[in-house]
């Protein structure tokens, strides 16, 4: 059974009047919409944990522990950390501890909570658009 690791920012945590965050966007609805993921992701029958981190220097130590815990066949990154132009630095280090705990673990990334599971089967069933094999990514091009 694939093991999925969602790694999101703490919904309390993000700065709401950032205009790179969608109008109307709350820590109630991502709350909310995270659990539609979590029960989506088991749904497809796959075990799925939740890693939310602060936007400071304890987010890559915790993803890191969060790694090596468990083995993952894949890391999910959300929105949150991936879009706003300021948490630039946040998602590098979020990368990169991905890299360092489970750097054989694929890495996918959503538009919003509820889309996680859909991002997590691209990379899982190998539906991607060139083609992959199962959790494979794409092929490199030939020199």
């Amino acid at each position: 059974m694939p093991r999925i690791l969602f790694v999101g920012q703490e919904p309390e945590t993000v700065d709401f009047s950032d205009p790179a965050l969608p109008p109307g966007f709350s820590a109630e609805k991502i709350h909310a919409g995270i659990a539609v993921a979590m029960r989506q992701m088991t749904e497809h029958g796959w075990q799925a944990d939740l890693c939310l981190v602060r936007p400071d220097d304890t987010a890559a130590p915790a993803v890191e522990r969060q790694l090596a815990d468990k083995h993952y066949d894949g890391v999910v990154i959300g929105g949150g950390i991936r879009l706003p132009p300021k948490s630039l630095l946040l998602f590098e280090a979020v990368i990169n501890a991905v890299h360092r705990a489970a750097p054989g673990a694929f890495i996918a990334f959503n538009t919003r909570p509820e889309d996680s599971a859909d991002a997590a089967a691209r990379w899982l069933k190998g539906d991607w658009r060139a083609g992959a094999g199962r959790g494979a990514g794409p092929k490199p091009r030939a020199p």
